[in-house]
């Protein structure tokens, strides 16, 4: 048995925790619209065709927050063409990922979407074939009371009431070659300036997102921030990262370390905004949308062969494995452990589509192992985050050194008296022996102990088995002279909650 030990001190504080860093992603990439939260004609439907299980699994989760249409998507879609009668609505070639775009759903509907999930949307706009005067015009659609030609287009078609959107994306991963439109820093640079300035003409209340590299690996990165934010920092509110990975060798020892490559991305991207900042001696911060983040790499063989031009084929459909959940819970540490910078954070994507949640067409709905992690962090991850003190032992694996088997943090909400302290053992083979002292904060009992684990790292819930990783009930946490002690099974995933005692 490994040791670890952690104090928690409640002046230790990292920030307080925006919601909004629970946020998911709806892209109209194959079945996550089409046949994932919309579905007519299935059992669940309601009378606007939306999936009503896949609403309750949304639901379960708290989801409150989702980006949407895109993503490589909205780099050559024209917002026109998803609004309206749909008789009228045009099918489009969608060159970001070579299918047919029916249209059937479009703005409206998924504003009608995500008030039925109780979420806020984050919106998008082209700026890979289109600019400022498409953005200004679906800026104006969606929130722009009434009295103009678009506020009042939007009326015609049956939506009195402005959407009143208020977070606002300038494009996706416009350096990728591989976008529609792609552009050098300083040719984004300056559309994003200019389309911010518009933007914000319209509704000075909105918030903006600019977008930064594609990835860590982009060979201008972080030169690209660096020169983006030259022209835009004092016309946007967030710069947004995107990070996926993957375990294709087969060395599940160097996966789960891989959330310390989020750390470091995020620690570059700060550094680089801040000195911007200082460059221009303003006295405005740049938060960090980590608007793309999961694993992904189970579909890509898969997704290699599919057939171009199908409406809405089964693209990017990983089905997730128990070590791939306990990465996702590495990495939701990871941006709790930044939640003063880290204001907003995006699961990509939310159903069938590298999703927590999968469906079967005209059948079920089920829960991915990733499910339980997000879903834990987002329900008992509203408050402040506390930065544990940590002592734990460590391990060296292909990429990294001196990787710790405890990742954790804490978070406590001051509201309900409540303390949840997320804790992974890394370790593949031996139980992990925790000790945390909580003495700042008196008078704790444990609630649950919450424990996902599984003798098989590899494996996954499908249709057929799809409870087959579950957490349970059964963790070993308890407390005595305010320190906490509690076992962690190997490769799992812990959520010990503690609650004041009342006399």
């Amino acid at each position: 048995m490994i040791k670890a030990t952690v104090k928690l001190d409640r002046d230790n504080a990292i920030s307080d925790i925006d919601k909004r860093i629970y946020g998911s992603f709806v892209e109209h990439l194959g079945r996550c619209v089409y046949g994932g939260i919309y579905e007519p004609g299935h059992p669940e439907a309601d009378e606007q065709g939306f999936r009503n299980d896949v609403i309750e699994l949304v639901k379960e989760i708290g989801v409150p927050f989702v980006r949407y249409p895109g993503g490589n998507f909205v780099s050559g879609y024209n917002w026109e063409d998803g609004v309206g009668p749909r008789e009228d609505r045009p099918r489009r070639l969608d060159l970001a990922w070579r299918t047919i775009e029916t249209n059937e759903v479009g703005t409206n509907e998924f504003a009608d979407w995500a008030r039925k999930v109780g979420a806020e949307v984050n919106m998008a706009v082209n700026l890979g074939t289109r600019g400022i005067d498409a953005a200004r015009n679906l800026l104006e659609y969606c929130n722009h009371p009434s009295g103009t030609y678009w506020s009042d287009l939007r009326i015609r078609h049956g939506y009195k009431e402005p959407h009143g959107f208020k977070t606002w994306c300038l494009g996706n991963e416009m350096d990728g070659p591989w976008q529609i439109g792609a552009k050098t820093a300083a040719e984004y640079g300056r559309i994003a300036e200019e389309t911010a300035k518009a933007m914000r003409w319209v509704d000075p209340s909105i918030e903006l997102v600019v977008c930064g590299s594609s990835n860590s690996k982009m060979a201008t990165f972080p030169e690209w921030e660096a020169t983006v934010l030259d022209h835009t920092y004092e016309h946007v509110d967030y710069i947004s990262l995107h990070t996926y990975y993957g375990n294709k060798e087969g060395d599940t020892a160097n996966f789960v370390a891989k959330s310390l490559n989020m750390d470091e991305f995020i620690r570059t991207v700060v550094a680089t905004a801040d000195y911007v900042k200082a460059k221009k001696r303003s006295k405005k911060t740049i938060h960090l949308s980590f608007d793309e983040w999961n694993v992904w790499y189970h579909s890509n063989e898969a997704d290699r062969a599919m057939a171009p031009w199908q409406v809405a084929p089964p693209l990017l459909e990983d089905v997730y494995t128990h070590e791939d959940a306990v990465l996702v819970g590495c990495m939701l540490i990871t941006l709790l452990k930044h939640s003063d910078r880290v204001k907003i954070a995006c699961m990509a994507q939310l159903v069938n589509v590298i999703a927590p949640i999968m469906t079967a067409k005209d059948g079920a709905a089920w829960r991915q192992t990733i499910f339980y992690p997000y879903m834990h962090a987002s329900r008992y991850g509203r408050g402040k985050a506390i930065r544990p003190i940590t002592q734990s032992p460590v391990y060296d694996s292909k990429e990294f050194t001196d990787v710790p088997y405890l990742e954790s943090v804490a978070v406590y909400n001051e509201e309900n008296e409540e303390l949840t302290l997320f804790a992974v053992n890394r370790g593949l083979n031996e139980t992990l022996h925790l000790q945390c002292d909580v003495r700042s904060f008196p008078g704790m009992r444990v609630i649950e102990h919450l424990v996902l684990e599984h003798d098989d790292p590899k494996a996954a819930n499908t249709e057929a088995e799809p409870y087959k990783v579950t957490p349970h009930t059964r963790g070993d946490a308890s407390v005595d002279g305010g320190i906490v002690s509690a076992r962690l099974p190997r490769l799992s995933w812990n959520v010990i909650r503690l609650g004041r005692i009342v006399d």
